[in-house]
């Protein structure tokens, strides 16, 4: 008995994970957009890259510290042995074997290292501002992605009830040829209109698979899913004037941050770059012991000094870094008034392009409404012998149209408000 349970139970073992492949994940909005925060790979690329600018303020700032190094020395040399060419140095050989530190330490430089740890900071915070925008454009595209899918699987219910209801009625005009109350031209437009719907049907299929592997790619996975999407209630109306929503953004978008840091940032560099002309002064150390050493040295050794560096003439390098250093600041300035034009022209298109969704899904209700009225009527009057087959078809094709047209302009007018959330920088 063993034996023979033993092949179905492999049997179910290899068929249960594709069953459970097959079955649909329920998902809220806010799941989705939790689940690409957390995974997807350009908010990542983003963190990392503010991580890494964070990492260059440190590198300025070690100058600020002590730099010890240790050595270890030994040398040997033939009695009288001098080095006499190859540089301006002691040319004196010493044997001995010694072990020592030695260390240096900034002073001052006059305000040149602490101008690019300031200037590295804000490009930190730049760069976060830089997470800010990564993310919210990766919630924008999961919002779109999720409202496409709800919208391809509203038109997929509308597809499947016309088939059903086109179904019904060539059995109906079937049955009513076949008593001779119908003509068999009454049987095969009611069959195109059939066929219509089946084509639809399949259509529509299609787009919601491909709706949900947008959503799959948005969220920022690679495994195929098919969804359960929750609905979202209707954003409420739009304000009459897009004024505020303009002030609003430009107050509220992080690439306004961004380009504000990286201009703050851009001076700072600038102020460096004009203090390279001015002196560095260091304190220099080095001490250590000589077990083994020439008759006459001793078995210990130290010194202490300050070392100031003052740059004399460099061929005009200096005031040229100076000089660029200053016109990349005219460059992120220019930049951020660049900017605030474009998001001026993107808010108000995204307000204008929202209200117009607003408004078609007030339109499209009546489009539905009337059209099932005509569909009713229609159909009474067919089933009357007051009229043929094509004003039912006709009637049939405006209600189905207009119920895909009202699915659309639904989820369209939600995804263009968050498009506007977006450009509002509101979309956090």
């Amino acid at each position: 008995m063993m034996r023979r349970l033993v092949p179905v139970i492999v049997l179910l073992c290899l068929i249960a994970p594709s069953l459970r492949a097959d079955d649909p994940v329920r998902l809220s909005l806010k799941e989705a957009e939790q689940r690409a925060v957390d995974n997807h790979p350009k908010i990542r690329v983003g963190h990392y890259n503010a991580l890494a600018t964070g990492e260059i303020a440190r590198e300025y700032k070690s100058a600020f510290y002590p730099s010890v190094s240790a050595s270890f020395t030994g040398a040997g040399a033939q009695d009288g042995t001098r080095i006499a060419a190859g540089g301006l140095n002691n040319p004196t050989i010493l044997d001995r074997f010694a072990a020592g530190f030695s260390a240096s330490q900034l002073l001052t430089d006059f305000g040149r290292t602490g101008s690019l740890v300031e200037g590295q900071l804000l490009r930190a915070e730049a760069q976060q501002q830089d997470v800010t925008t990564r993310t919210a454009d990766v919630l924008l595209q999961v919002d779109r992605a999720y409202f496409a899918a709800l919208g391809s699987t509203a038109v997929l219910q509308v597809a499947q009830g016309t088939v059903d209801a086109r179904q019904l009625v060539v059995e109906q005009v079937n049955a009513l040829a076949a008593s001779g109350l119908k003509s068999s031209l009454d049987v095969s437009f009611a069959k195109v209109n059939l066929a219509q719907a089946q084509l639809l049907l399949v259509q529509a299929k299609n787009d919601v698979e491909a709706a949900f592997a947008g959503l799959t790619a948005a969220i920022g996975s690679t495994q195929p899913v098919v969804y359960e999407l929750s609905d979202e209630p209707l954003p409420p109306p739009l304000p009459d004037d897009e004024a505020a929503l303009v002030a609003q953004a430009l107050k509220d978008r992080p690439e306004i941050a961004a380009h504000r840091l990286t201009g703050e940032a851009a001076s700072r560099f600038a102020s460096a770059e004009r203090a390279l002309w001015f002196p560095s002064v260091s304190l220099v150390g080095a001490a250590g012991l000589s077990p083994f050493h020439q008759t006459g040295l001793t078995d210990r050794y130290s010194a202490l000094g300050v070392n100031v560096s003052v740059p004399l003439a460099n061929g005009n390098l200096y005031n040229a870094r100076r000089s660029e250093a200053e016109f990349r600041v005219q460059v992120e300035n220019e930049g951020l008034r660049e900017v605030q034009t474009e998001i001026t022209r993107d808010v108000t298109v995204a307000w204008l392009s929202a209200r117009t969704a607003y408004q078609k899904v007030d339109l499209t209700n009546q489009l539905l409404a009337q059209a099932s009225d005509a569909l009713e009527l229609a159909q009474g009057r067919y089933n009357l012998g007051l009229s043929s087959i094509v004003e039912l078809t006709q009637a049939q094709l405006n209600k189905t149209e207009a119920e895909i047209e009202q699915a659309r302009a639904r989820y369209e007018y939600q995804a263009r408000s968050v498009a506007l959330r977006f450009q509002l920088g509101t979309l956090r």
